[in-house]
């Protein structure tokens, strides 16, 4: 029950994360910011409790950038709109942990069907206007 007394309503509970998705997020995080200090070549930020790695070599991350743990890396696809969509991201490898890349390859590599791309916010994550 998420109710505040007697009487009050209870909401939605919360997700629960996954049993040891700590340890992949802090593993995502550890391994996504070495990542993005070997590669990056421009501004690196810490916004929010997430790392964004600018100046990424185009290879080294999946579409417009990648969310791994809690670290963003892009070559400049930086916005308000887009790191609402990344802190959704960081907030799903907080819940799945190291299970995050095998649910999101099952769910598709079509955005606008993919549940976590869903999730995130399409328009966010410039997929749709």
């Amino acid at each position: 029950m998420t109710g505040t007394g007697p009487g009050v309503p209870a909401g939605p509970r919360p997700p629960r994360n996954l049993p040891l998705a700590w340890f992949g997020y802090a593993y995502a995080t550890a391994v996504g910011f070495i990542w993005g200090s070997i590669w990056s070549t421009g501004a690196v930020e810490r916004l929010d409790g997430m790392w964004v790695f600018r100046g990424m070599p185009r290879w080294t991350f999946g579409r417009g950038g990648s969310c791994v743990g809690s670290c963003y890396l892009t070559d400049a696809n930086v916005s308000p709109a887009i790191l609402r969509h990344e802190q959704v991201h960081r907030r799903q490898w907080r819940r799945y942990g190291l299970a995050l890349p095998l649910l999101y390859f099952l769910a598709g590599r079509d955005p606008l069907t993919n549940r976590f791309e869903v999730e995130a916010g399409l328009r966010d994550g410039g997929y749709v206007r």
